[in-house]
This record gives structure tokens, C-alpha cells and sequence, in this order.
């Protein structure tokens, strides 16, 4: 039970820091106490119902969300399996790039 509360509290975690949100403000949403959302991230703590509905609405996602664990890379991670990618197939890189430029230039407008 202990790894469930470990990859919640992880997801949890992500996705407020994707959020720009710091614990203290994540806390004053969900309405508890700073310390008990340190708690809840580094899974000492697994949270009530009620706080876990709070979490997901103050995170903007659905609360099945924060169980999508296989989803929960880090920056880093994603950048070196993307780049191995890109190593071991030419076509690929063309099409991730032309992908690029196209996103770059709708979020850049």
C-alpha cells in the first residue's frame, strides 16, 4: 500500500509543480495544513476522500487523473527517450520537427 501512497503523493506533486503552485498555496485551496501536503507527496500519507476531491479540483484535473501513474516522467526522462529516438531513426526526427516548428508557431503568436 505504501508504493500506491508514494506514486500518488509523486503524481500530486507534478502536476502542482506544473501548476506553478508552491505547497503553501496548494495547501490553502485544499484547505490543510502545508506540512499535511509535504506529507501526501512524499506518500506518508495517503489522503481522505474528501481532501483528494479538494486536490484534484484545485489542480484542475479529474481525481482519476492523479492515478495515471505510467504517465509520470520527468522533464529529463522524457527529453533522453526523445532524443534516442531521434538517434536511432532519421524520419522520425524530420517529422518530430516539423511538429515543432508547427506548435512553436501557434504558441508563439
Amino acid at each position: 500500500m505504501s508504493d500506491l501512497k508514494k506514486l500518488l503523493g509523486n503524481r500530486i506533486k507534478t502536476i502542482r509543480k506544473a501548476r506553478n503552485l508552491t505547497q503553501e498555496q496548494l495547501a490553502e485551496f485544499v484547505n490543510i495544513g502545508t506540512p499535511n501536503i509535504s506529507y501526501i507527496e512524499n506518500g506518508k500519507f495517503a489522503p481522505s476522500i474528501d481532501t483528494l476531491q479538494k486536490i484534484a479540483q484545485a489542480l484542475n484535473v479529474e481525481p482519476y487523473e492523479l492515478y495515471k501513474f505510467n504517465d509520470n516522467k520527468t522533464p529529463e526522462q522524457m527529453k533522453e527517450e526523445l532524443l534516442s529516438a531521434f538517434n536511432d531513426d532519421e524520419d522520425m526526427l524530420k517529422v518530430f520537427y516539423e511538429l515543432f516548428l508547427a506548435l512553436r508557431f501557434t504558441f508563439n503568436k
